[in-house]
């Protein structure tokens, strides 16, 4: 697993078996994704989208604690995968890292609580499953506008963004941080702090 320059996200780079049956890969290693993070990833909810090309889901994420740490893979067609550092107070504040994942590097992508997340399908039936850390719970998840002028997103050229009505009314960044809605770095620096010692956070 490698490291995001914004520390407390990784990638998975697996490796491909191929064959003429198809191919075989490990998207998921404890062992692995422990030594990599500190931690266990605590699985408590399963989710699956699929999307036509040009949707753009997110900037999504959830108040922490408890947050909602994502582990996200393509498993059909191509997606642009975007981790946004939205923790008020962190040195990597307002930056993000793009990754593409599709259905040929099967690579993976990990975010910690409180990190923003949000993905663009590059492909019609792109199809992303994701493990989550905790289950949905609409009053503690919150969304920053992915076509932010000041976050400044370089999403893919000559495809039209397709946003839902819920994505499209989030508020900017510093709309959001004025309002109250970001988590801190310390509230979330402390809850990995607690996942590394072993104590159940919720």
């Amino acid at each position: 697993m490698r490291q995001l320059e914004m520390g407390d996200a990784w990638v998975l780079e697996p490796t491909v078996f191929p064959d003429d049956r198809g191919s075989f890969h490990e998207w998921y290693r404890g062992a692995e994704f422990r030594e990599a993070t500190g931690y266990d990833l605590a699985l408590v909810q399963a989710n699956c989208s699929v999307s036509r090309r040009g949707v753009l889901r997110g900037i999504h994420f959830a108040d922490v604690p408890p947050g909602q740490a994502k582990y996200v893979t393509c498993v059909r067609g191509a997606v642009l995968d975007v981790v946004v550092d939205i923790r008020v107070g962190s040195p990597a504040y307002g930056q993000w890292e793009a990754e593409r994942l599709d259905e040929e590097t099967r690579r993976a992508v990990f975010l910690a609580e409180g990190l923003g997340h949000a993905f663009m399908a590059l492909t019609d039936d792109a199809t992303v499953v994701y493990l989550c850390s905790a289950g949905y719970a609409p009053k503690r998840e919150h969304g920053v506008h992915p076509l932010d002028p000041a976050l400044g997103i370089t999403w893919p050229q000559g495809i039209e963004p397709v946003l839902s009505p819920k994505d499209a009314e989030a508020p900017s960044l510093a709309e959001a941080e004025r309002s109250g809605l970001l988590p801190t770095y310390a509230d979330c620096s402390a809850h990995y702090q607690r996942l590394r010692s072993g104590e159940f956070s919720g």
